[in-house]
């Protein structure tokens, strides 16, 4: 018996804001498109690769990422054949989402959005928050990492 393997590693920004949907039997699918360039001998390259990304998976994508997100993508590649109202054959290959990470710093967007809700209020806080004071490393009382231990 013949067998296959298909696993694929991706990572880029998003194309455009993802799109949610439901199927007939109410499962969540989230469709997007992720660009990812590619730089060889001083030339640029992109490709635009489709994505879709099922159940709880998706909802997150969908919720937390918009148009220019970065995203790292783990899935397998699938293979669809359709027919179009002409009547030609087409197919056309994506990846199905196993798996996925944010990438890329905090949205500014975000923090604006959230400290927003505080304009409506009519109460606010006159108290001040402490500042919170960053830990060094060696304050944690970790031993030093000795860097020719390090195999590679």
């Amino acid at each position: 018996m013949a067998r296959g393997f298909s696993k694929v590693i991706i990572m880029g920004n998003m194309t455009r804001d993802p799109e949610l949907r439901s199927t007939s039997t109410g499962t969540q699918v989230c469709s997007f498109t992720v660009a990812v360039n590619r730089v060889y001998n001083g030339n640029e390259s992109v490709s635009f690769l489709d994505c879709s990304a099922w159940g709880k998976v998706g909802e997150t994508i969908a919720q937390y990422c918009k148009r220019g997100s970065g995203i790292l993508v783990s899935g397998r590649l699938e293979q669809r054949s359709y027919e179009t109202k002409e009547g030609e054959k087409r197919s056309r290959v994506e990846i199905v989402v196993d798996d996925f990470n944010f990438v890329g710093g905090g949205n500014a967007d975000v923090s604006a959005d959230s400290g927003s809700s505080s304009r409506g209020s009519s109460k606010r806080s006159s108290k001040k928050e402490a500042p919170v004071d960053d830990v060094a490393p060696e304050d944690i009382g970790e031993p030093e990492i000795d860097l020719s231990e390090i195999p590679f």
